[in-house]
């Protein structure tokens, strides 16, 4: 038996490997244990079981086995490297468990698999199980197909991939095993579930019968789409979202069911077939022979391979050639039917792989549609329809354009329909503005055609364009189109429905839905290249083109998009022109204009130029004049001035009038032809120019060079007309240019024989190089070398210019900003922007021609490149190094050859390698920035050969590395995580070459993705390696990588270092610290002006301090006038950037204080500004100010700080609000300018800031402590600047900053600057801080006065003279705020000190007594006030402000300041108020209104006097103002202050303020803070003040003043619900201590305090939320319960306090928060459950506790159940079982009662029982007719004092009498108070007649709630065997009576001098609150436990407490003798 278990004795891993089968079934048990321990999922243990789960899974013994499995499986809930193990286990489980006899087995085994799923293995599990349908065991096949379907009905498709699946499922249909065959059914309804018809080809070959069968499952399957209901590990949220939802979630509607369609292509799910090897051999022969018999042979054995669905993609070059050859020439019809099949059936079979081919299929087809024959047009139609989705409009543009101008109708008609048919499966963005305008045209166009069929396709395509685009961008197009043929496009329309099913489209939406790609695409606009600056080098300028080429989606404002522009008017005939023109201008001039006397034709011209000026715009119509211009001559004009004339008038329309394109198409030839001539050229252009400002540069440049060089022949004009658009670029800007369409007419000029025509398409394109750059030298590659020499040399010569900015083109932006409304201005903008850059608005990349390889990178070429022999993979290689070469620019499409470079760069032949290298660096400089798409697969490699000993080796790869850089830049890089992948390579090459590299790239980039924190780690190892060369290159980049993500975030990343390694890395990041360089700056915008504001502030240009700043008059330059030089162009920059507004509006100063709480910036605290904080705050500031304001307030010159901070000071008032919501950014930057050295900049800044406080205190705003601790602190340090004008204005500031800042804040900021080395800067702290002891008394002192005094009297021991004086000065502040008091606070001074401040003492009191007021310094302040006006020439500021704060000597006291308490022996003179004079201040008077003035006097009549009425004067009734929120949390902060005189001053305003309900309403958003506030106070009082006798009267005081504050406050309902829970817990627990404190009964007044606080305990109660409140008693009393040591005093008041709620209960229940209330008392019994009372003396709180719950019960029945929401686990609570008991309880309660209802908890029905069996009432009586006023006059009765009796006893009888009347509505009408006054009267009536005849006291009911039974609170009288209650009650009365007549209550009290603390007024408080009898007996009769709590008197030490612990402790006593007592005391109490 000992060798049976020595297995024990071995570690539990060795035992799971053990060969006996017990000792591996205890160990694994064991691991099941040990994994359950295990808290951490990446403890080292779980390594040492992960090598064995295999084992586990396939143990022999089948016991074992399963234990085994549960083993796996608590490994895999808890070890974090589960994940590794699933490839080993999985293949275990399919082999060895799936087929396991035992069930239990097989569950666990698919449960590991699941959980595998979970872990996120799907594609590791998914292969295991697939490859279990090739085994041949049925039983595990059947296993395999059913988890698969398990996981896809668990997981989802989105999890689980199908398309294996699909595959692979097929052939277990026809298994020969029948489980199989099942399952594998089951499985294809699952599938069918997800994918729906997708599945079905993939089922084609199955047996007809399989088929109906699945049918009909499938057609059983519901409607709803499935849903995922399991989730992998990184789905918690959606499982958590599910979750959310419930089972009972309803069915979704048509939408939601239509986007849960499966978007899986059935397409994607088929097999691909291999077509080219099946393709016969003599195929191609046979399509080349004569016979067409052959032909169609071959083509007939074509069309079944291409008729596949899914062809394998390949070489169809050859094949599609023959075929399009067919299609195009072959005469038979049949066979050109045959060859559009096979093409048809080949594009459906390779789809996108097509496109290489589609260009030219479709204009072959195209072509073809001349076909008459129906068969082959509809062949054809199908081919176009298959063919167009592999290409886009785009690529077949022209084909289609040419197509439509086709002479064959037939042609034109099936285009249309094509296009049609195209456009309903485009989307907005498959038809840009670049590719609709054509079509439109044209489509236009085709609907006059003579041909209907043309029309009618016409129509059709224009309605589908429609319906994609919308009707805003085809609007211009539609504009001259004739009604009926609209109405025609508009019926077209609702019958179109495009491919997404859309059938209707609203008008309204065009607007909306273009606004949302404009949105989407804005954020791509931003360009990491500087676009404003020139490149050096012609490679570098590709970036900038590149840069245009990233913009996406809809480009702004390019004009030859912007259709608004290119409206045409319609064309008029010549006999309407004549007649328009006659009537315009005159017959007259018509006349002459065609006279053959040159003389009267320049007459005629002069005359009607003269008429053109004097007209109106509108009534100029151009195309009339220039029609009537270009009439017999003219444009052939002989004589030159009227020619002159002429052309000036050309150019007078076009600037006067609207000059439409139409008529500039009539003026074009002419001006073209005039340009070269001697004497008109210039004004041709000027002419030109404004022409080409009306209409827009782009059109006017296609047009002129179009006719110079195609419809005219001499060179000089051609000459001409280059250098005038070479000058127009410069001045309109390259934005508007269409550049494709010019460059053949530009390689035209180049080939002409005239030299100047050559010289001037030289110029154009080096004009254009400054815009395009690089991409416009691979245009002209093709020419001769001696012309590119000349080309070079001209880029050569502009290559440092920059392009100018534009200037011209304004009118036609602003017609199209009207014609486009403000959702053109963004565009406009942006356009500017880019015109200014040079970037153009187009994608510089797409004029490059470029051929598409795809076709020739064939698969034996694929196959070479991976060839075992390396001799053929270098061939390969340079096969395509050939084709690379040959092809120039390429597309995008590489097919296969980047995975097969990217086997290649890992070649083991260096020489491979290097050409590999260099062919990806080729690929990249030929495709441009597309080749984004090959980052991911090429540039790994790349930087693996970085690593490489050879240095060609590693050059190669650098240069394919800066190749990748310049085209996508490093973002690509950083978020892949390529290149922390890279560095973590340890090879020294690698790095010193990566590190190399980085040093030079990272400077280029202003920001990068903040994944670049992933390379810092091997950055810090690099700082530390072992090699030199990696030690420098890393240093070398460090200071670029500390620029992209801040020092401080790289010193953080130093924490995860070794100790030695942190402190060697930290000493070199410190070294190159300074080495940080500046991120290059954004491109400045030119010409940029904000036209959404209706104001535009002009900022002039900086000038000097002596020059006065004049406001800069901006000139318009002639639309006609030549091009100004570069210097005025430059002028001219800078003024339009001075438009725009100052200050931004936005609302991220919320976001950056959370920022700087976070620490995710720096923390604006810094001795010196640090560069990093400059960046930080030019940042912030960017989106808070305009780009000229930024750059001015971070310029290099001071001159430009003084100029923006001008323009910030005069726009104050018009910016206020924008100022105020940057007002932390604007402060943190005015502390910057505090550091320059330049004075002027300094005032400035100081008379910005007094300009802005102002505001803020006139406004009421209030600073904010985050902008205050970044200002306050640097505006302390300029106190101390040496000159005195600094000084003074800082001074001012802080006197202006306590107005809007709390002053005893800012004392703290003041005394933190006394630490200051600067004596002078010492000096005007002590002053400042002496004048706010001055103003606010010594409360403003911080942190306390004892402690600020004491340190300033630490600063008369400085041998600074000032410092000392200004110390003692302050002193003596202090002195006369509090006297004598000041010698403690100063503490221990020495003698010296100690003398010089008692000698300043007196001298300052001698001064103050002796000194008569003096108005001569009034007079002297009015006169510097005079002289110190500011100089007019800086500035302006808001009017008012200088009287504010330019004198601090006569600024008035803030609001906030408190009335000064003078307790010295002596104050000042000037302070004391005269004898009669008025108090203005007291009066609410300003001293403005009370200014002497003589009245005017008025002419009376004395008789009227006499006669008129006499009426006295109203008096004026002053109130005091309302305290704004500044002052009103200085009075709250005052209520707690120590001094006990200053809190009940502050008590006694707040008061006044609650009194007043309209003033009260301020408070509402401080109840809190001032409960707080008073509850602080009043435990100091009773803690601090109590023990001394000296403030014992001051106690008092403050406490009455306390209590009638929190009386006026709870009186108020609005404010009384404020207080939250915890600040009443707080207030409650501190009312109830000082009712239990005895030291308050002593002192004179206290009593009468003690029945004011129980009086207010009551208001609490009742007025406060009734919801906070018990929670905040239930908190006490929990907390109570945890200390055992609290007084049970004051337990039992908390009690009484819940039971008075439950009293309460009835009535309040709609208000109470039920759930919030379960959730306290679920917490109450958590912490002390019942079990836990039973070693308590006393358990009454448990029962107060379940007493609640009793009620809440009855009041809410089974629903209190639903309220339990807030407990985490309500099943598990005692408080979820004991409602259910009392629910169960009433139920059964219920059913055993007939005559109650489930609603009587009171008793009331018993009551009535009670009457009726007494025989009180026999029979109801009827009430009599007059109720009303008899019920009034016994109410009258019980009201007064004398009657009270009388009227309760005839209320009794009448009651007796008529039980039927409703008296609920006069208690109504009474107090609670009254009500439970009525109810003790009627039952002290009841009992006196019971005693004669046993009559029961009538029940009176309280007023009911709407949805409840009346309840009452009361029980019946108790019967005769209940005596002992009776007398228990009798007993209380008597108690309470005689302690109103102030008479001893016997032994009962412990002392006999205390008295109850209740008011005879307040008969009802908590003191007399009634038991519930009836209540609580209810809660005897269902539950015994319940506690019966019994009258506790609150506040005073006589109340006791009968428990059920205690029946017999009330002695036995006469009953009738207690009544006869307590009716002798009612008979003196009425005396």
């Amino acid at each position: 038996m000992a060798d049976d278990s020595e297995y024990l004795k071995l570690p539990i891993d060795e035992q799971c490997v053990h060969k006996v089968w017990k000792a591996r079934l205890h160990g694994y048990e064991e691991a099941v244990k040990i994994f359950g321990r295990i808290t951490e999922e990446k403890s080292p243990e779980f390594s040492k079981y992960a090598g064995l789960l295999k084992k586990f899974v396939t143990d022999s013994n089948a016991v074992a086995q399963e234990k085994g499995l549960d083993a796996v499986i608590a490994f895999l809930e808890r070890a974090a490297l589960a994940p590794r193990t699933c490839g080993e286990v999985v293949s275990a489980i399919v082999i060895k468990c799936l087929n396991s006899p035992r069930t239990k087995t097989r569950e666990k085994a698919s449960e590991i698999i699941m959980i595998y799923l979970e872990l996120e293995k799907q594609e590791v599990v998914m292969e295991e199980l697939l490859k279990g349908f090739t085994n041949k065991q049925p039983k595990i096949v059947t296993a395999c197909c059913r988890l698969i379907r398990e996981a896809l009905r668990d997981f989802g498709s989105k999890v689980i991939q199908l398309k294996p699946v699909v595959r692979s499922f097929g052939k277990l249909l026809e298994h020969s095993d029948k489980n199989v065959r099942e399952e594998a059914k089951l499985l294809a309804v699952e599938l069918y579930r997800w994918i729906g018809n997708a599945l079905k080809p993939s089922l084609s070959n199955i047996k007809p019968v399989q088929m109906k069968e699945l049918e009909e499952e499938f057609e059983k399957l519901p409607g709803k789409p499935p849903k995922q209901t399991r989730f992998l590990k990184s789905q918690q949220d959606l499982k958590a979202a599910a979750e959310a939802k419930g089972d009972d979630e309803e069915e979704e509607d048509d939408d939601d069911e239509i986007d849960a369609v499966p978007a899986i292509d059935p397409f994607e799910l088929l097999e691909a077939v291999d077509i080219l090897s099946k393709i016969p051999k003599d195929f191609y022969d046979n399509m080349d022979e004569k016979k067409w018999q052959t032909r169609k042979e071959a083509l007939d054995g074509l069309l079944p391979l291409v008729s596949n669905p899914k062809i394998e993609p390949g070489d169809f070059a050859d094949l599609i050639r023959i075929l399009k050859r067919t299609i195009a020439k072959d005469t038979n019809v049949m066979i050109v039917a045959l060859a559009v099949k096979c093409l048809t059936g080949l594009a459906n079979g390779i789809r996108k792989k097509f496109s290489p081919y589609a260009v030219l299929c479709i204009s072959t087809i195209l072509d073809k549609f001349k076909e008459k024959k129906i068969a082959v047009v509809t062949a054809l139609r199908e081919a176009s329809d298959a063919i167009f989705p592999s290409t886009s409009l785009q690529n077949i543009l022209e084909d289609v354009l040419a197509a439509l101008e086709n002479k064959n109708p037939s042609i034109r008609a099936e285009t249309t329909l094509f296009l049609s048919r195209a456009f309903r499966i485009c989307t907005v963005t498959m038809l840009p503005k670049a590719v609709l305008k054509p079509l439109a045209i044209l489509l236009v166009k085709k609907l006059s055609d003579t041909f209907p069929e043309v029309r009618e396709g016409a129509s059709l395509a224009l309605a589908t364009a429609q319906k994609v685009v919308g009707e805003k961008p085809l609007a211009p197009f539609l504009s001259d189109v004739e009604k009926i043929k609209l109405d025609r496009i508009t019926e077209c329309a609702e019958k179109v429905e495009l491919a997404n099913g859309t059938t209707t489209k609203k008008s309204s939406k065009p607007k909306a839905e273009e606004k949302k790609p404009q949105a989407k695409a804005a954020p791509a606009k931003a360009a990491p290249k500087k676009a404003g600056a020139r490149p050096k080098s012609a490679g570098a300028k590709a970036g900038t083109s590149k840069a245009a080429a990233k913009k996406t989606g809809k480009k702004k404002a390019s004009s030859s998009d912007n259709t608004d522009e290119m409206k045409s008017e319609p064309l008029l005939a010549d006999e309407e022109v004549v007649d328009k023109a006659t009537a315009a201008l005159s017959a007259a001039i018509i006349q002459q204009l065609e006279s053959s006397n040159w003389k009267e034709r320049l007459a005629a011209m002069e005359e009607f130029l003269t008429k053109v000026h004097n007209m109106d715009k509108n009534d100029v119509n151009t195309q009339v004049f220039v029609r009537i211009l270009a009439k017999k001559p003219g444009w052939k004009e002989a004589n030159f001035q009227v020619l002159n004339a002429k052309i000036t008038m050309v150019g007078v329309l076009a600037e006067k009038a609207n000059f439409s394109r139409r008529t500039a198409s009539f003026v074009i030839s002419g001006l073209v032809d005039k340009i070269g001539d001697i004497k008109s050229g210039a004004k041709v252009k000027e002419s030109l120019t404004a022409v080409a400002e009306a209409t827009q540069l782009g059109y006017i440049s296609e047009e002129i060079v179009r006719y110079a060089f195609t419809e005219q022949k001499n060179p000089k004009n051609q000459a001409e007309t280059l250098n005038w658009l070479a000058q127009a670029i410069q001045e309109f800007g390259f934005t508007t240019l269409n550049v494709k369409p010019l460059i053949p007419f530009i390689k035209m000029a180049l080939a002409a024989v005239n030299p100047q025509v050559r010289s001037g398409a030289i110029s154009l394109i080096g004009v254009m190089y400054m815009y395009m750059g690089g991409v416009l030298r691979s245009l002209f590659e093709s020419e001769k070398a001696a012309l590119l020499a000349q080309i070079d040399a001209e880029f050569e010569k502009v290559g440092t210019n920059k392009p100018p900015a534009p200037f011209r083109g304004l009118k036609s932006k602003v017609a199209g900003a009207s014609a486009g409304g403000d959702d053109d201005d963004e565009d406009e903008d942006e356009e500017t922007e880019e015109d200014a850059a040079g970037g153009g608005g187009m994608n510089l990349n797409d004029l490059v021609p470029r051929t598409d390889i795809s076709g020739k990178i064939t698969s034996g070429l694929i196959e070479e490149l991976g060839d075992q022999k390396w001799k053929i993979r270098g061939e390969a290689l340079d096969k395509v190094t050939t084709i690379l070469k040959e092809a120039g620019h390429i597309t995008p499409n590489l097919g296969e050859l980047g995975a097969a470079l990217k086997a290649r760069l890992g070649d083991s032949n260096k020489l491979l390698q290097t050409t590999a290298a260099n062919i990806c660096t080729t690929v990249v400089t030929a495709m441009g920035p597309p080749v984004k798409k090959y980052v991911t697969s090429l540039v790994p490699g790349l930087f693996v050969i970085t690593a490489d000993v050879k240095p060609s080796v590693r050059a190669a790869a650098v240069a394919g590395l800066n190749a990748f850089e310049e085209q996508v830049g490093l973002a690509p890089f950083i978020e892949d995580e390529i290149l922390s992948t890279a560095l973590a390579v340890d090879k020294p090459n690698l790095r010193i070459e990566v590190f190399g590299w980085l040093a030079e790239k990272l400077a280029k980039y202003r920001t990068l993705p903040p994944d670049l924190a992933l390379s810092v780690p091997f950055l810090f190892a690099a700082l530390e390696d072992r090699n030199g060369d990696v030690r420098k290159q890393a240093q070398a980049a460090l200071p670029l990588f500390m620029m992209h993500l801040e020092f401080n975030k790289m010193m953080k990343m130093t924490g995860k270092l070794k100790p030695s390694s942190k402190t060697n890395v930290c000493g070199i990041m410190e070294k190159q610290r300074p080495n940080i360089p500046e991120k290059p700056g954004k491109p400045a915008s030119s010409g940029k002006s904000s036209k959404k504001k209706k104001k535009v502030v002009e900022e002039p240009s900086p000038v000097s301090e002596e020059e006065p700043e004049r406001p800069v008059v901006k000139g318009k330059r002639p639309k006609s006038a030549p091009a100004k030089t570069s210097k005025s162009t430059k002028k001219g920059k800078g003024d339009d950037e001075d438009f725009g507004p100052p200050l931004i509006m936005n609302n991220g100063k919320d976001k950056r204080l959370k920022d700087e709480q976070e620490l995710k910036v720096l923390k604006w605290n810094f001795t010196t500004p640090r560069l990093e904080y400059i960046d930080q705050l030019k940042d912030q500031m960017q989106p808070c100010v305009s780009k000229a304001i930024l750059t001015s307030l971070f310029h290099a010159d001071f001159k430009y700080h003084i100029q923006a901070l001008t323009t910030f000071t005069e726009n104050l008032d018009t910016y206020k609000d924008a100022t105020m919501a940057s007002l932390d950014v604007l402060l943190k930057y005015l502390t910057i300018r505090f550091f320059d050295t330049n004075t002027t900049v300094i005032m400035k800044t100081l008379q910005y800031i007094k300009a802005v406080f102002t505001v803020m205190a006139d406004e009421d705003l209030s600073l904010r402590e985050h902008e205050a601790s970044s200002f306050i602190p640097y505006l302390i340090l300029k106190v101390g600047d040496n000159k005195e004008n600094i000084r003074k204005d800082v001074r001012a500031v802080m006197r202006l900053i306590t107005k809007i800042y709390p002053a005893s804040k800012m004392f703290g900021f003041i005394m933190d600057g006394l630490k200051s080395k600067n004596s002078r800067q010492r000096t005007e702290c002590l002053e400042e801080l002496g004048y706010l002891i001055e103003s606010y008394g010594m409360n403003v002192c911080q942190p306390s006065p004892p402690k600020a005094m004491k340190e300033i009297a630490g600063q008369i021991a400085d041998r600074d003279n000032s410092v000392r004086s200004a110390a003692l000065n302050t002193l003596v502040q202090g002195y006369q705020a509090v006297g004598e008091e000041i010698y403690k606070y100063v503490g221990h001074l020495n003698d010296k000190d100690m003398g010089m401040l008692e000698e300043r003492i007196k001298r300052s009191a001698k001064k103050n007594a002796g000194a008569p007021p003096k108005a001569a310094p009034a007079a002297s302040q009015q006169k510097d006030d005079r002289n110190s006006k500011l100089d007019p020439k800086k500035g302006v500021l808001p009017p008012g402000w200088r009287d504010q704060y330019r004198n601090p000597g006569k600024m008035q006291r803030p609001g906030t300041a408190p009335a000064a308490v003078k307790n010295g022996p002596s104050s000042r003179s000037s302070n004391q108020p005269k004898t009669f004079s008025l108090d203005l201040e007291k009066l609410g008077l300003e001293s403005s209104e009370a200014e002497n003035e003589m009245p005017e006097l008025a002419d009376t009549n004395v008789d009227e006097i006499m006669t008129e009425p006499v009426v006295l004067p109203k008096r004026r009734i002053q109130k005091s103002p309302i305290p704004n929120i500044m002052q009103l949390n200085f009075m709250v902060s005052q209520v707690a202050s120590n001094d006990l005189a200053v809190s009940i001053k502050s008590l006694a305003k707040l008061d006044e303020v609650l009194k007043e309900p309209e003033r009260n309403k301020i408070l509402k958003d401080h109840v809190d803070q001032l409960l707080v506030a008073t509850s602080l106070q009043m435990r100091m009082a009773f803690s601090k003040h109590m023990g001394d006798p000296s403030t014992s009267r001051e106690v008092v005081l403050m406490c009455r003043c306390m209590v009638a504050l929190l009386m006026s406050l709870f009186h108020s309902k609005p404010l009384a619900v404020e207080a939250s829970k915890d600040v009443l817990s707080d207030l409650l627990n501190g009312l109830i201590m000082v009712l239990l404190d005895d030291r308050l009964m002593v002192l004179e007044g206290g009593p009468q305090v003690m029945r004011s606080v129980n009086v207010l305990l009551v208001k609490v109660v009742e007025n406060a939320d009734h919801s906070s409140t018990m929670g905040a008693l239930i908190k006490l009393l929990q907390d109570c319960a945890a200390r055992e040591s609290s007084a049970p005093k004051f337990v039992q008041l908390v009690m009484k306090c819940l039971w008075r709620m439950v009293r309460m209960m009835p009535n309040i229940i709609d208000k109470l928060k039920v759930d919030r209330i379960l959730l306290d008392l679920h917490h109450f019994l958590k912490a002390f459950p019942s079990s836990s009372w039973s070693d308590r003396p006393s358990d009454t709180p448990l029962r107060t506790v379940k007493t609640i719950l009793h009620s809440l019960a009855k009041i809410h029945g089974d629903k209190i159940l639903t309220y339990q929401n807030l407990i985490t686990d309500p099943e598990s609570s005692e408080m979820d079982g004991y409602l259910k008991r009392v629910l169960r309880s009433n139920w059964i309660s219920s059913q055993g009662s007939t005559g109650s209802t489930s609603d009587s908890v009171n008793g009331s029905m018993d009551n009535d029982r009670a009457n009726l069996q007494n025989g009180a009432k026999t029979a109801a009586r009827k009430a009599p007719p007059r109720t009303n006023d008899i019920l009034a006059e016994i109410f009258k009765k019980i009201g007064s004092k004398e009657n009270t009796r009388e009227g309760l006893a005839e209320l009794y009888d009448f009651k007796q009498k008529y039980p039927d009347v409703d008296i609920d509505p006069f208690l109504n009408k009474t107090s609670q108070i009254f009500q439970s006054y009525i109810e003790r009267g009627l039952r002290s009536i009841a009992l006196e007649r019971h005693e004669k005849g046993g009559v029961t006291a009538p029940s009176i009911p309280k007023p009911r709630n709407n949805n409840e039974e009346t309840e009452t609170s009361d029980s019946t009288v108790p019967q005769s065997d209940e005596d002992i209650t009776s007398a228990n009650v009798l007993r209380e009365r008597i108690k309470v009576l005689r302690a109103r007549c102030g008479l001893d209550n016997g032994p009962d009290l412990p002392e006999n001098k205390k008295t109850d603390t209740i008011s005879g007024s307040q008969e009802d408080t908590l003191l007399h609150s009634e038991h519930l009898s009836s209540h609580h007996q209810t809660n005897e009769r269902s539950g015994r436990h319940l506690y019966n709590p019994e009258r506790i008197s609150l506040g005073s030490s006589s109340s006791s407490m009968t428990t059920p612990s205690q029946p017999s402790s009330v002695p036995d006593t006469n009953v009738e003798d207690l009544k006869k007592r307590l009716q002798r005391i009612k008979s003196s109490l009425n005396k």
